[in-house]
């Protein structure tokens, strides 16, 4: 996490909006971090639109609603907002059909997990999983740090139309360069 490198988070954010169809989608975003995937989508939104946030750890919605208020810019408080303090894997394994749009920047990505427990996201059955929690037409994003081709086939075992796109850390086009995997529901 840091603040300096924010434009691939919001990347995230962007592109998934723009492939969604309707005027109210339903989002469920995995892990709140420093609140950059939140403000991109509240950013390009309507007033209909729906913002579901998964955060593991209450300490950083904590941070968020204190010391760095300032940096969250009140996104937690708009009534578009519910934020859910629970593992994303369980709030996903608990919803049918339910989400136009999953949008996961957990850990590292698929390959460079810091916590063990989540590559419960990226396995085939945490994708069948994510493919059951979408609405038909729904899009699965999913930010990683590096490509990794075993993740995108992956995807496509379960049925998902996948669009890979490099994206710059930084907003201004510079920085390392992260991947967002797109996973359409046909």
């Amino acid at each position: 996490m840091s603040s300096r490198m924010s434009g691939s988070e919001e990347a995230l954010a962007v592109m998934s909006c723009e492939r969604l169809d309707g005027a109210a989608p339903h989002l469920l975003i995995g892990g709140y971090g420093m609140g950059f995937t939140l403000r991109a989508a509240q950013a390009v939104l309507g007033p209909e639109a729906r913002l579901t946030v998964a955060e593991l750890v209450p300490e950083i919605i904590a941070w968020a609603k204190g010391p760095m208020a300032e940096l969250a810019a009140g996104c937690l408080d708009d009534p578009r907002v519910d934020v859910i303090l629970d593992d994303v894997a369980a709030v996903i394994g608990r919803a049918r059909a339910t989400y136009d749009a999953i949008l996961l920047d957990v850990d590292n990505g698929p390959d460079g997990l810091t916590r063990d427990a989540n590559d419960r996201l990226y396995s085939p059955r945490g994708l069948q999983k994510q493919w059951e929690a979408l609405k038909p037409g729904g899009v699965l994003a999913v930010w990683s740090a590096a490509p990794d081709n075993a993740f995108a086939r992956r995807m496509k075992d379960i049925g998902f139309q996948v669009e890979e796109v490099a994206v710059r850390a930084r907003s201004n086009g510079k920085g390392p360069r992260h991947v967002i995997w797109f996973g359409r529901k046909r």
